[in-house]
């Protein structure tokens, strides 16, 4: 509640003893009304301003003879109330009432008059005066004016900073609000739900379930629904249409709006706009879970089921897979699809760094541990705390990291390199390797401890070659990512170039495969990538497996006397219906081309 400190009071009255008067009801008793400096008058007589203040009721009282010493008061400070003749030495009183009120329009004015008439009381209620009161005035009603006066300031104040406090946090909060009052009329809305649902201010005032909205509506009814039952109510995750036509998720959540003495005045509903952040919550989701992880074999689906059932435990994992495989993006979906998300996700590859180098890469060090160690670093150890900590080529590391990894694997604890303190730390490990962990055990090159304790879970990595029914699914996602890193407009690759990459044996795995079709898209002139985009490596390599492969991709014997030449003639280039002239397959029409090119 607005607190008035020495309410201000302005007394215009062009007769003296009045102005006393009206100034001394308002003090206490046997105090004083001490003149003020003149603020314009000359002369001194009864045109001079006063100023006197009750100490009893705390009232600050100034009082003057005429329109110009009243405006200056206004315009020096401000005043709560004000009491206005009606008649002034030759002026009007209801002038400087519409005066007063230009400049002041939160004073409240109290007219006064000796004769009282129906025009100018009219007139002056109709330009905004408080009360109209006549003369002679009694001490008991001033008194009771000027405080029913004050107190009805003092609550429009308190109304006026409540309106003043919402506008500010209407302004400040992004999302759309909506507010009925206790009948379930739109009593008011913030701007942003003008955006979100299409409001608009000559809605104000008519019966909420009457509006008619192309979205539904459910906000309103929601929001109705709080009013009506007197609890709050929660929308999560609704899909509506916004006034430009586009589907947005928004979250509702509407609150009666319930006064202190218990009444319902009305209800507010939040609407909260969250289509970015549920577009973002699913691109997360798809990274995170399979981190860009593409196939449809059976092989895969149960590295996805393993991923899913071990996202959410602190379980150490092992991915094992040849070179290629995505054994990166597993680790990363591991992490990112679990508890641990929003927390470090940090990844180190073992063979890059030399035995010293990987020890402070790892465990950090201080300053002056060794030669070069000119500050303290903080290791990878530190920066994954709480988060994962993935260390690929797990195999290529010395036996004393061994060592000491087995130890943080154990106790969690570790010393960065020249200090003796130790640090603890609360890491989920993912190792990966292209190499059998459990032969070089075997053969002494890895700790058998350190091996059982990382090798808690394993996920195996198929080779490209053992889930040829994906080959399709990969060469339609990468030639998607390629379009967009190149900027190319490549739509797909010819059946040949199916052929040829079914009977390849992939050795890069899918690594190499994206590479492959890198190199394609780079050369291809088209927009299908040709036979003769492609590696020609790879090519001999493919052409070498089919001589070598099952009796399924060896040629037929020739249905006809056709050359290669006639069949290509007759079929206009192309080599498809060449192979079909010819009765053999397409990968032998393309073997025969180039090795009619070399000869």
């Amino acid at each position: 509640m607005v607190e008035f400190m020495n309410p201000k009071i302005l007394i215009v009255d062009d007769e003296l003893e009045i102005r006393k008067l009206l100034a001394k009801f308002l003090e206490n008793v046997g105090d004083e009304c001490h003149a003020s400096e003149n603020v314009g008058s000359t002369e001194e007589d009864h045109c001079s301003p006063r100023r006197c203040v009750s100490k009893k009721l705390g009232y600050q009282i100034d009082a003057v003879a005429n329109h110009a010493d009243a405006i200056k008061f206004f315009q020096a400070e401000h005043y709560d109330l004000a009491f206005v003749d009606i008649r002034l030495a030759g002026e009007s009183g209801i002038d400087l009432l519409r005066d007063i009120k230009n400049i002041s329009p939160s004073t409240l004015v109290i007219m006064m008059t000796g004769y009282p008439e129906f025009q100018p009381a009219s007139a002056a209620v109709r330009l905004g005066a408080f009360d109209f009161i006549t003369k002679p005035v009694s001490k008991e009603t001033q008194i009771m004016i000027t405080r029913h006066a004050l107190k009805n300031k003092q609550l429009s104040d308190d109304l006026a900073l409540y309106r003043a406090n919402m506008d500010a946090i209407f302004r400040t909060v992004s999302d759309g609000i909506i507010m009925v009052n206790k009948d379930g009329h739109l009593a008011h809305f913030k701007s942003a739900s003008e955006k979100f649902c299409g409001y608009n201010s000559d809605q104000i005032g008519r019966d909420a379930a009457t509006i008619s909205r192309e979205c539904g509506g459910l906000c309103r009814t929601t929001l109705l629904e709080a009013l009506s039952s007197n609890s709050p109510r929660e929308i999560r995750r609704h899909e509506c249409r916004a006034p430009n036509g586009k589907n947005r998720i928004v979250n509702i959540t509407a609150t009666p709006v319930i006064e202190a003495n218990g009444i319902i005045s009305g209800a507010v509903a939040v609407i909260r706009d969250e289509t970015s952040l549920v577009k973002l919550e699913h691109a997360l989701h798809a990274r995170s879970q399979f981190q860009g992880i593409v196939g449809v074999s059976a092989s895969m689906q149960r590295v996805y089921a393993l991923i899913e059932a071990l996202a959410n435990v602190p379980t150490s994992v092992l991915i094992y897979g040849e070179s290629g495989t995505g054994k990166e993006l597993v680790a990363g979906a591991l992490h990112f699809s679990g508890v641990r998300a929003s927390r470090p996700y940090i990844k180190v590859n073992c063979s890059a760094l030399s035995e010293p180098l990987l020890e402070s890469e790892l465990f950090g060090h201080v300053r002056g541990a060794f030669t070069g160690a000119f500050a303290d670093k903080t290791g990878r150890f530190e920066m994954a705390d709480r988060g994962t900590l993935f260390l690929d080529e797990i195999a290529d590391i010395s036996p004393a990291i061994q060592m000491r990894l087995l130890r943080v694997l154990q106790d969690g604890e570790f010393e960065r390199v020249g200090e003796s303190t130790s640090r603890k730390v609360d890491v989920r490990f993912i190792f990966a390797t292209n190499r059998n962990l459990a032969e070089m055990v075997k053969q002494g090159t890895f700790r058998e401890d350190l091996y059982h304790r990382l090798n808690v879970v394993q996920i195996a990595m198929p080779a490209l070659r053992e889930r040829s029914e994906d080959l399709d699914l990969l060469v339609t996602h990468f030639i998607a990512k390629l379009n967009i890193k190149l900027g190319t407009l490549i739509q797909g690759v010819s059946n040949d170039v199916i052929d040829v990459f079914n009977s390849y044996t992939w050795p890069g795995n899918v690594r190499e495969l994206e590479h492959t079709l890198e190199r394609a898209s780079i050369l291809c002139k088209s927009k299908i990538i040709a036979v003769q985009d492609l590696p020609p490596t790879l090519i001999d390599s493919a052409l070498a497996d089919v001589d070598l492969s099952s009796k399924i991709l060896s040629p037929p014997p020739q249905k006809n006397n056709l050359t290669l030449e006639e069949a290509l003639e007759m079929s206009g280039g192309n080599k498809t219906h060449a192979a079909k002239l010819l009765g053999i397959s397409r990968v032998t029409v393309y073997r025969q081309i180039k090795k009619g090119l070399a000869e």
